[in-house]
């Protein structure tokens, strides 16, 4: 192995999993531990597996290779399929929240056809909230310290038409000790009565946020504007949290 040429060497390693690449074969001597801290080794891999970035993008090709495996929404059950699952500190304001087939009354379609329910509010307000674990779900705390990707939150909205309705959302970064290290709130948005009850899409991006970020507490709610009893406040359906590469 020490004669082979280290472009030989790079492509061999290249067929090894990534995880065994960074915990076992970066240990065997310096020249490996050098070749799997570099990019030429990451930028094969992410060319084998069809990741692709900018070269004028690239800073830790380690780091976006990883983040790229790893992307996913880390907000459960995000468009009600499961009830009020994975969903905490609720306020159930007047009749509470309630889970509806898409379009719903008054309502559209979703853009997407993989959405197919929303959680609406009623006539006093409604939240819920959702705290992402970023260390449980694979982001250690050398890559958000050091890295510290960017953090992609979204969430959609809509009013039903015979309704007006209000929307709120707020997204924070936690440390260890829960300390609020960054946050997003939105403004209260509001929906008059007789709109065209079209979704909308509300997105934020924490970047440069420095070390310490361990949680993300996401939380959104609403209220109808008439004061009717059952279901006229804002619907809300497929929230996301995702950490970019």
């Amino acid at each position: 192995m020490e004669s082979l040429p280290e472009a030989i060497l790079i492509r061999i390693l290249a067929a090894i999993p990534a995880v065994d690449l960074v915990l076992v074969c970066r240990l065997v001597c310096c020249q490996w531990k050098n070749l799997v801290d570099g990019a030429a080794l990451w930028i094969l891999k992410c060319q084998q597996e069809g990741l692709t970035r900018a070269e004028s993008d690239a800073e830790n090709w380690q780091s976006f290779y990883f983040l790229s495996k790893k992307r996913k929404n880390l907000i459960k059950n995000p468009c009600g399929e499961e009830d009020l699952e994975h969903w905490g500190e609720v306020e159930n304001g007047g009749d509470g929240w309630k889970i509806e087939e898409l379009p719903g009354d008054f309502g559209k379609e979703f853009p997407s056809e993989e959405v197919h329910k929303y959680f609406v509010t009623s006539y006093d307000w409604c939240r819920k909230a959702q705290v992402i674990d970023l260390r449980a779900e694979g982001y250690w705390e050398e890559l958000m310290d050091t890295t510290q990707p960017k953090i992609m939150v979204r969430d959609w909205y809509a009013g039903r038409s015979d309704a007006g309705c209000l929307y709120e959302l707020c997204v924070k970064l936690l440390s260890e000790n829960e300390d609020v290290l960054a946050e997003y709130k939105s403004e209260t948005i509001t929906i008059p009565q007789e709109n065209d009850a079209s979704w909308t899409e509300i997105s934020h991006t924490f970047s440069d946020y420095g070390p310490g970020v361990r949680f993300v507490r996401f939380e959104h709610g609403g209220q109808d504007t008439l004061f009717w009893k059952g279901w006229y406040g804002v619907r809300v359906t497929n929230s996301s949290v995702t950490v970019e590469p």
